[in-house]
Parts: structure tokens; sequence; C-alpha cells
């Protein structure tokens, strides 16, 4: 059981908050809580705890002070020399430092939320298996209950009844799935973990796997002993050397308590797992590209059937889920399949992690129950848009997803519902875009890498995005024609009816999606040969409008050539001589005098 007594500093150190210094900081509060003796001092323990992320990235690096006479308090952007203040006012003096607070939006950030699979990132050290056992984790009491009370039959028909489907981004049913791999013939199956995630700005998985490594073992275990499987992969990408790290020692260490291996704990179940790096290909997310590279292929596509639930990693049935389905089993197994079922929609049970990037006031992770309005996720829990300007569009489902128009805000966190705006559920990721964001230029953008990424096997991805994104280039160049519009959506369509895996299948979203609700953008470019939003370069010739600017000097701070000329009191004037199109200027003016 937790010490209630003892007093708790909990240090956000995901990968965000290690950037912004955290190590830096648990070292400082370690040096200052034994120079002044603080363990004797008050007579309480005073623990310096590690944690993952908290999801508000930007506010790192994040510190929780948690005692029996205050609470818990929490303090952002804390620096190493704030700490010994910290320390003797609000350990020793027990007053709360209100200026150094978090600011409001941080509660009111965490308010609509509901912390599922992220409950215990940022609150437990994600190296230690004590805390993963304690309360109020229990881990693996899911586990024990499914091996010692449940058949495998009964674990998948749980999972069933849930509702969960896959959070990867097709959201297939997940115990349908199971079912599918158990009923399959064989003595030796595979489950295999999917932490690729390629997407641009996402970072969900990652995060659980820094913030809670041991659920994603215990998740894949009870996975195991429902289909059969007594070996399992987590495939994760190498540029995530710290969830490596913190899985790494997990998995280590549950062969050293025996959580792992042959007879785990005198249950009777044998599962065995191991970590595969992958080398960042975003197709190795689908997967038959991921088993590819397991096997030590090249990571390409395969046509399907056969499905890997019959015919998978080396030829035996396969099981493929992602990191934030299987952090969700022990959860659904601990407090039941009605108690999941009843979060969410008819169509989509649960929670959603999203990772929320763009032109919006707080960046980060966020997990919100699915029926929440994709309104409330930007601007009830993520505040709004930055300098309170007008809403355009959020990107929903990655670079294979699509836009949804601010008419359409109210759509619901829903798989169907996001499908009918336009747009996909994906892995999580929104990307936010206001009045000053090009649609045909981001429509550019997700194109480009979905182009650079494919694996090039099939003819409609390989050619067909290639012309597309061509089209694309020329429109934004100021050289296109009324019929490449036309153009587009038919390539687009032929690549999602004939590319071999759902990557292609996917990738024309963002133009499609762009094009019908930001046609007017399309035809501007081609026909007026102008940017409405000011943003593709060659199109452009920058001036400063006299009646808007309040000869405030932002734009000649931000501009990197010296092309702004401006004095105290007076309007800014722009030499075009200079001028580099960047757009620094037009960024930095809250009042849109950059024209």
């Amino acid at each position: 059981m937790s010490d209630n007594t003892a007093i708790q500093i909990l240090i956000c150190q995901g990968t965000g908050g290690i950037s912004a210094g955290a190590k830096g900081v648990e070292a400082e509060f370690n040096r200052v809580i034994a120079e002044q003796g603080l363990n004797a001092t008050i007579g309480k323990r005073c623990d310096v705890i590690k944690t993952g992320c908290r999801g508000l990235c930007a506010n790192d690096v994040l510190v929780d002070i948690v005692t029996p006479e205050q609470g818990r308090v929490t303090y952002d952007f804390v620096l190493p020399e704030e700490v010994e203040r910290i320390v003797k006012e609000h350990i020793m003096a027990s007053t709360t430092i209100e200026k150094r607070k978090a600011k409001p939006y941080y509660n009111t950030f965490l308010e609509k939320q509901m912390r599922v699979v992220m409950g215990n990132c940022g609150e437990i050290d994600p190296d230690s298996l004590d805390a993963y056992l304690d309360e109020p984790s229990i881990g693996f009491q899911a586990l024990e209950k499914c091996v010692k009370t449940m058949k495998p039959e009964d674990v998948i028909e749980e999972i069933k009844k849930s509702g969960l489907r896959g959070r990867g981004g097709g959201g297939f049913p997940t115990g349908m799935k199971w079912s599918f791999c158990k009923a399959s013939p064989g003595d030796h199956k595979y489950l295999i973990c999917n932490a690729d995630e390629g997407d641009p700005g996402a970072f969900m998985d990652r995060s659980v796997l820094e913030g809670d490594p041991y659920c994603i073992i215990e998740g894949m275990q009870i996975a195991g002993y429902a289909i059969g499987a007594t070996y399992g992969y987590v495939y994760v990408r190498a540029e995530y050397p710290l969830a490596v790290q913190r899985l790494q020692h997990a998995i280590d260490v549950c062969y050293e308590k025996g959580y792992l291996g042959k007879n785990i704990k005198g249950w009777g179940l044998d599962f065995d797992m191991r970590i595969k790096m992958g080398a960042g290909a975003f197709v190795c997310g689908e997967e038959t590209a991921l088993m590819a590279s397991i096997e030590g292929e090249r990571g390409m596509s395969r046509p399907r059937p056969p499905f890997p639930a019959v015919r998978g990693l080396w030829g035996h049935p396969t099981n493929i889920n992602n990191v934030e389905t299987f952090a969700n089993v022990r959860h659904i197994i601990n407090r039941g399949s009605d108690w999941y079922a009843a979060l969410g929609t008819e169509t989509t049970k649960g929670t959603k992690i999203f990772a929320v990037t763009g032109k919006v006031k707080h960046t980060g992770l966020v997990e919100v129950p699915a029926g929440m309005k994709v309104r409330e996720v930007l601007f009830d829990v993520c505040g709004g848009i930055v300098n309170n300007r007008k809403f355009k569009a959020v990107q929903a489902g990655g670079p294979s997803g699509g836009c949804i128009p601010e008419e359409l805000l109210d759509t619901l966190v829903d798989y169907n519902a996001l499908i009918q705006a336009g747009a996909m559920m994906g892995s999580g990721g929104l990307v936010v875009m206001d009045e000053t964001t090009c649609m045909v230029d981001v429509a550019k953008f997700f194109l480009t890498f979905t182009r650079t990424e494919s694996c090039g096997k099939c003819v409609p991805c390989r050619i067909g995005l290639k012309v597309m994104l061509d089209i694309l280039t020329k429109i934004t160049e100021g050289n296109g024609e009324l019929s490449d519009i036309e153009t587009l959506i038919d390539l687009g369509e032929s690549i999602k009816k004939a590319s071999l895996c759902g990557l292609g299948q996917t990738a024309p979203n963002p133009v499609l999606s762009t094009i019908k609700y930001f046609r007017h953008e399309y035809e501007a470019h081609i026909t007026d040969k102008r940017c409405p939003s000011n943003c593709c370069k060659d199109l452009l010739l920058w001036a400063v409008s006299e009646e808007k600017c309040v000869k405030c000097g932002a734009c000649k701070k931000a501009c990197p050539v010296d092309a702004i000329v401006w004095e105290k009191g007076q309007i800014a004037f722009l030499d075009q001589s200079k001028c580099t199109k960047c757009k620094s200027c037009y960024d930095a003016c809250r009042f849109m005098a950059l024209e």
C-alpha cells in the first residue's frame, strides 16, 4: 500500500520533460533535500519520483508536490534554480507559491479529460514494478483474474462485450480479431504490438510506453492467453529511444520477478516477449509490412487474404494490435465489460487519446471519452486557436486522414461519424489550422509525406501519388488549370480503390477532403493566381497595411533578414528587395497587418 504520510515530488520525465531539463530539476531536488536534511527535519519521508508524460508538454518541466496538508499542487516551467525556493517555502514552510503555480488553464486542460489508458502516466515511476503492482494501479491483477477464473473463450467474450475497437487506425473490433486468431489451426501463434506510430505530430503510443510500460506487457499477456500465443513482439520505431529503454527495463524486471517466461507466478501460463526496433518507415505501420520487417525483409505490404490471423508471422497465425488497444485490456478485465461499454457512443466505446498540434493554444496529449464533440476537444480542453484567430479546419487521422471544416466541428469523436465527415479516427492525430493556413498547401504537405513513405510495391500508390503531388505543386506555383481539380479527384478515387494496402488506400484523403470543403481555395490559386491565406510563396507579394498596423514592431523582431523597416511610433515598411517571403512577420503580427 502507498504511504499516505510521505511527501511526493512528481517530476514529469517523458521525452518532452527531459528535453525541457527535468533531469536537472530532479538532481536539484535530491541535492536540496539532502542538504536540508529534510527527511529528519519534517519527520516525513520525501520521495522524488520521475513520471511519464502528463500531456501538456508545452508547460514542462511540470512538478507536482503532494503533501498531506496541502494536497496536490502543480508548478510548471520549473527550472533548477527555483527548486530550493519550492522546497523551503512549499515543503518546509507549507506555503504554496501562488505566482509559480501552474496556470489556471492547466486544470481546465485536465477537467474534461477522462484518463484511463493514461491513468498511470504522470502518477507513477514507469521503471518501478512495485509502483505498478501497488494501489491504485493494481498491476497484473487482471492477468491473474484471467488465468485463474476465466477460460480463453471467456476473455475474448469479455473484450467483445466491451466494444473495444482497435486504436491503430482501422477500428476493427478487437474481440472479433482475437477470436479469428484463436480459431486458426496451429500450435504456434504470435502476438505483435504495433508501436511504429509514424504519423507526423503523433506521440500517443510513445508516451504510454514511456509512462506505463508494464500495462503493455500485461495487456499482451492477456491477449496471448486468450488466443493461445506464447510469444510476443513489440515493434517500435528506433527513433523512440526512451520508450525502448523503459519498455526493455520493464521486460527485464518481469523476467527477473517471474512475470514473464515459463509458468508465470506459478499460474501455469507461459509467455515470452521481446522488442523489435524498426527503421522508422511509415509503411511499416501497416500489418503485413510490419511482419515483413520483423522477418528481416524489406517493409512492403502483402496482398490479403490470407490475413495475419490465418497466415501471419513466419506463416503462423498472428494477432496484431497497437499500444493503446493493449493498454485498454487490463482496465476492461478489472472493471468489467459493462463499465467500458457504458463509455462513448453506440459504435465507439471507451476513451481515445489524441495528439493535438498546430494552431491551438494548448498542444499535447488529451484522452477524452468517445462521443465528445471535436469542438469541445479543441476549444474546451485545448483552449481554442492561438492569438484568437479564426478556426479554419482540423486534420483528423494523420496524413491519411481528412480535414474537418468549421461547419462540421460538432462531429463526435466516433469512428463512423468521422468517416462520414470525410476524415477518420486514425491513430489519433489532430492538426489544427487557422485562417493563415492554405488548404492546398496542407494537402501538398501530407501528400509529400505519404509519397515519400510509400513502399512503392503497387503502381497506384507509387505512380498515382507522384502525379497528384506534381499537380498540387503546379497549382501552388500559380501554373494550375481548372481541369487539374477534376484530375485530382479522379486520381484520388482510383488510388483509393486500387492500392494494395490501407495506407495507399487512404493517402488521397487530405486532397479529396480539402477539395470537397475548400474548392474555392484551389480555384483562387488557379484563376486569380493568388493564395487566399497568404501562404504559397510563389503567389505572394507582401505589404504592410497602414490601416491595420498598430506600430508595435513585432514584425521587425520576427524578420530573420532585416527586411522590415520600423521605428517606435511609426508604421512598419517592408523592403521587397530583401524579403524572402518566409512568413515570419505574418505569423508574428496579431493584427493581420501584413497583406
